[in-house]
């Protein structure tokens, strides 16, 4: 939450104040996208070994004890392999997401005359889209995690040797779901959490600051991951197909829906899991941002 860039102790702002954060000049934009990435590699290094015990229990069907065990046998060698393309991914992704926020907030506040919270609104719907240039990372995790595709390739390398054969388009197989996701995400992203950390107990340290910055992050990564799970849902069965038809979004969706016996409820299998992991993933990454920003 952008409010918390005050000293302890200094009123609060309020309105359209606190979703925009303080005033800064354009020169120091840079600096956003620097947190942006540093918030992303110390929540992946810190959540790593989490994701790796749920995706083993999606995986496999194990109770998260036995997960553990098996990480375990494993031995810390193995501990962190397969770091590199989430890292690569989020990184670059976050970097972009609160970078590009502050460009086109401060490109359109001083160019559009409509009022602040559209402007704010149309940045970070824009932010959200261009992230998706960067899809092909989130192809290529897709499908390094899928079991069915372990005997065509081990690591990101290979992946996008394989998909290179099928064309530039392959690449970006599940494009319209993470468009769908990602601009409104981050327009509810940079809308909400200044109002929600006006509702948290005022901070007067900086401590209580970075705990305000965790909760506001973990509360709306939770939100927005149960709110967009069944469009992740038909982007992974998307992306794990290689060649063939590229199938519209509804056309999968539909597929999905009659597999599921036409339930909503069955859409949002295993969000519970992700809620739980969006919480500490978003906690850290606003409280990092957050953090970062007052010291650079």
């Amino acid at each position: 939450c952008r409010s918390s860039a005050a000293t302890p102790g200094a009123p609060r702002a309020t309105g359209l104040r606190a979703m925009a954060g303080p005033e800064e000049p354009a020169a120091s934009s840079g600096k956003h996208y620097v947190c942006g990435l540093c918030a992303a590699f110390t929540n992946i290094v810190v959540t790593f070994p989490i994701q790796k015990v749920l995706f083993r229990q999606q995986l496999y069907g194990l109770r998260a004890r036995d997960a553990v065990r098996q990480l375990r046998r494993d031995g810390l060698r193995t501990l962190y392999r397969g770091i590199l393309p989430p890292l690569m991914q989020k990184t670059t992704t976050l970097a972009l997401m609160f970078g590009l926020y502050e460009d086109f907030s401060a490109l359109l506040l001083s160019q559009a005359r409509a009022p602040e919270l559209l402007t704010r609104s149309a940045a970070a719907a824009l932010a959200g889209t261009t992230e998706a240039v960067l899809t092909p990372f989130e192809r290529v995790q897709t499908l390094l995690q899928d079991y069915k595709h372990h005997d065509k390739f081990t690591n990101t390398y290979q992946a996008f040797k394989v998909l290179k054969a099928y064309g530039v388009r392959e690449y970006y197989r599940g494009l319209v779901p993470i468009l769908l996701r990602n601009g409104p995400s981050n327009v509810l992203f940079f809308g909400l959490r200044g109002p929600i950390k006006q509702c948290l107990p005022e901070a007067t340290s900086h401590s209580s600051h970075l705990v305000n910055d965790f909760i506001c992050g973990g509360l709306l990564g939770a939100l927005l991951g149960f709110l967009f799970f069944p469009v992740n849902v038909v982007k992974t069965r998307i992306q794990a197909q290689i060649g063939g038809e590229f199938q519209s979004f509804s056309k999968v969706l539909a597929k999905i829906w009659l597999e599921r016996d036409r339930k909503v409820i069955h859409l949002f299998r295993g969000a519970h899991l992700n809620c739980h992991r969006s919480v500490l993933s978003w906690g850290i990454i606003n409280a990092t941002y957050e953090f970062l920003l007052k010291l650079l």
